[in-house]
């Protein structure tokens, strides 16, 4: 009999059950796929320690010295870090902390729709509390930072011996801020309305009331919603709300923006749940993935829903965050899983070659490339590493699952002897095969084997699962393996 190419297509899939998932990869962690073939993602290196708690808002950007920087925030503070790795607290004097970790209250009916008994009260119950993030930009060479807990804007002018101070007359009570292409700031949820909307005059951060000889203004969004976040995109802000979506267009006096409704059912998950990408924003939300290229806003066809949004911390979903990796044309989001109250977990999206990938990795804030060489993201413990650099994992493993493989319509047992692997660097990966004879039948392991050189390999099934791991700290590729296997009848 002919051998048998084992043709996967690139990407995984992972909605409803395992057998829906037949002959595609199921299970991933620290993969890519490019052009048809799976490799490792980069690796990460540690770059520094921020210090502080968890940091959860950051950005990067460049002085006009040619000085590059980065600033980070967590529930409690506020710290820059120069390109030589030094850190710097620059918390605002009298900053209110908020929480390191959301909160739901005690009571009767407050939480999450579906969870516990009809009527019965438990300590787990009640008002929701999002976990503190940061909206911070850059203003020229300057930094504005403003704390979701606080809602004052704050400005740092570089100056390490002096610490941010309040925007004058800026709106209190935001919760986010966005500077828009035009060169306004944007004040979100104004003071404490969540659908307002504040811009100052064009670059003069200090007026905000509207005059005839100023461009300052305001607007309350048409929404059910609250206003989460903006996003800079192709020549408009994009206003998320976590109901909708909104695009700002500035078209000069006398209204100065022109706001449109560019998408419905469509909210965001999380405060920092957006990106933008070359291509338009990407977002997460509630129950799928949303893009924004500058026409309306469209759903994202993903294939891992299922598992994404069936094991996450529903209580933590305030620290997701989504960050672009233009080097690999990826936008990726970390988010908590069912067990764990910080993210621990990725699900990333390549927008060029429409393949989704999950994995175990945890990173609660970060930037991508462009200021710095490569992507800085951070962890809980406030360590910040440079990724896409070696192939090192912090000890985390490297591999991908297929879904159940079978003959023809599977109504045969197919008995296995060879097989002949494509792999790039010839030893580096192994291969571990699982048979069974019915979808829940008892599961036989056989493995694993080196992919060198054509391997003789024994075992019988109706249906194989194939796992690949990444045994060795390399740039590894695995292209069509092919296996030598006759059909056995059918019991």
């Amino acid at each position: 009999m002919p051998l048998i190419p084992l043709t996967l297509p690139p990407g995984q899939y992972r909605n409803g059950t395992e057998f829906q998932a037949s002959n595609r990869w199921r299970d991933a962690s620290l993969v890519r796929w490019v052009d048809g073939t799976m490799q490792p993602i980069g690796g990460w290196q540690t770059r520094n320690t921020v210090g502080g708690s968890a940091p959860r808002g950051s950005v990067s950007w460049r002085a006009l010295d040619g000085e590059r920087r980065f600033a980070a925030g967590s529930f409690d503070g506020l710290r820059v870090t120069l390109a030589s790795g030094t850190t710097n607290d620059i918390t605002p004097v009298g900053l209110v902390a908020g929480l390191e970790d959301a909160a739901v209250n005690t009571g009767y009916g407050g939480t999450f729709y579906g969870t516990g008994l009809y009527g019965v009260a438990r300590p787990d119950t009640g008002n929701y509390s999002e976990a503190t993030t940061w909206s911070l930009e850059n203003w020229g060479e300057n930094l504005l930072a403003c704390s979701v807990s606080d809602g004052r804007i704050f400005e740092w002018t570089l100056d390490t011996g002096v610490l941010p101070a309040a925007v004058a007359n800026a709106p209190v009570d935001n919760v986010g801020i966005m500077v828009t292409e035009d060169r306004f700031l944007f004040a979100l949820g104004a003071g404490g309305n969540p659908r307002k909307i504040q811009w100052s005059d064009r670059e003069d951060n200090t007026l905000w009331t509207p005059l005839p000889e100023n461009e300052a203004g305001d607007i309350e969004l048409q929404t059910s919603g609250q206003i989460m976040l903006g996003v800079r995109t192709r020549g408009q802000s994009l206003i998320l709300t976590d109901q909708d979506a909104h695009a700002a267009t500035y078209q000069g006096p006398p209204f100065v923006y022109g706001f449109q409704r560019v998408g419905t059912a469509c909210g965001v998950i999380s405060r920092r749940a957006a990106a933008a990408t070359p291509p338009g924003v990407f977002w997460m939300g509630t129950n799928g993935f949303h893009f924004f290229g500058g026409g309306i806003v469209e759903d994202v066809a993903c294939e891992v829903t299922d598992y994404v949004f069936g094991s996450l911390n529903g209580a933590q979903t305030s620290k997701i965050f989504a960050v672009a990796n233009e080097y690999a044309d990826e936008i990726w989001f970390f988010y908590p899983s069912a067990n764990s109250l910080e993210n621990d977990r990725y699900v990333a999206f390549n927008y060029v070659e429409k393949t989704w990938m999950t994995g175990d990795m945890a990173r609660t804030t970060g930037f991508d490339a462009g200021v710095f060489k490569n992507p800085i993201w951070m962890d809980a413990a406030a360590v910040a590493y440079r990724h896409e650099i070696g192939n090192t994992y912090g000890g985390g493993s490297v591999y991908a699952e297929t879904g159940p493989i079978s003959l023809g319509a599977g109504d045969q047992v197919m008995c296995v002897t060879e097989m002949i692997p494509d792999e790039r660097t010839q030893g580096d990966v192994t291969a571990t095969f699982k048979t069974r004879f019915h979808p829940n039948d008892i599961e036989r392991e056989y493995g694993p084997y080196s992919m060198t050189n054509p391997t003789s390999i024994r075992f019988t099934g109706r249906q194989i699962r194939m796992r690949v791991d990444g045994n060795a700290l390399s740039d590894w590729r695995v292209g069509v393996m092919r296996i030598d296997a006759v059909p056995g009848g059918r019991r």
